[in-house]
């Protein structure tokens, strides 16, 4: 049995016990601000390679560090020129709390992109959004990604394995578990079937305490290291042929 058809019978019968904790975490968990910085630039030297949008929620927008060096944007699009060796212009329109719904209205902001890396999900999961309404969401965003900015290719990040969030108290953080694992295979199954994505198959070592920043549910420094080495790998690899 699938953990999408038993986990509405088995959240009532935690209920008692995961909401006051979601309430309590939500309380206890430090508000981190989003990293500071340029949230567009270039990187890199040589020719023009390709124009870079990242979209997304907290993680995108660089919360857990103090600048967008430091981030994802950072690393990511500095890896990318590396491995290019050309020019790559990247901009970032994020913000905090937002599901693969809201994100939409990020696009206000954006400007033509070759490449966009989207950045959703968890949000979907604390705010109990269903693995098929997300998808439809994300449906939309990359529809508009396309008509709005240009977008040719669109990668998607993983929903990441929230049971291992050491942020989150047991046993919310194995129900967020399972419900971010579903999401995660109804975006796998999705985006296989669309040529104009990419899925990032890879899994960031979010047990070790070290490399999140101190709430214990965002990357710290380390951590968006690895996830930007590992995007442009990715778009290098995978993508860059496409264009």
């Amino acid at each position: 049995m699938t953990p999408a058809i038993w986990s509405l019978p088995l959240k009532l019968a935690l209920a008692p016990l995961v909401i006051p904790q979601a309430v309590i975490t939500r309380r206890r968990l430090p508000r981190l601000p989003e990293a500071a910085g340029p949230r567009q630039g270039m990187a890199g030297r040589g020719e023009h390679g390709l124009s870079l949008l990242i979209l997304g929620d907290s993680s995108a927008a660089g919360v857990g560090v103090e600048h967008q060096r430091q981030a994802l944007a950072g690393y990511l699009s500095r890896a990318l020129a590396a491995r290019l060796g050309r020019r790559v212009a990247w901009q970032l329109c994020a913000r905090s709390g937002v599901t693969s719904a809201q994100a939409l209205a990020l696009l206000a902001d954006a400007r033509p992109a070759d490449v966009a890396v989207v950045v959703t999900g968890v949000n979907d999961v604390v705010d109990q959004v269903s693995p098929a309404a997300a998808l439809r969401h994300r449906e939309a965003l990359v529809q508009a990604l396309q008509q709005r900015a240009g977008v040719r290719q669109v990668v998607m990040t993983p929903v990441p394995p929230m049971h291992r969030f050491a942020g989150l108290p047991q046993p919310l953080r194995w129900l967020a578990g399972r419900d971010a694992a579903a999401h995660e295979a109804a975006l796998c199954r999705w985006a296989a079937l669309q040529p104009q994505l990419s899925h990032l198959p890879f899994d960031l070592p979010l047990d070790d305490a070290t490399l999140l920043a101190r709430d214990g549910f965002h990357p710290g420094a380390p951590l968006y290291r690895l996830w930007g080495e590992a995007l442009a790998a990715h778009i290098a690899g995978a993508v860059w042929a496409r264009l």
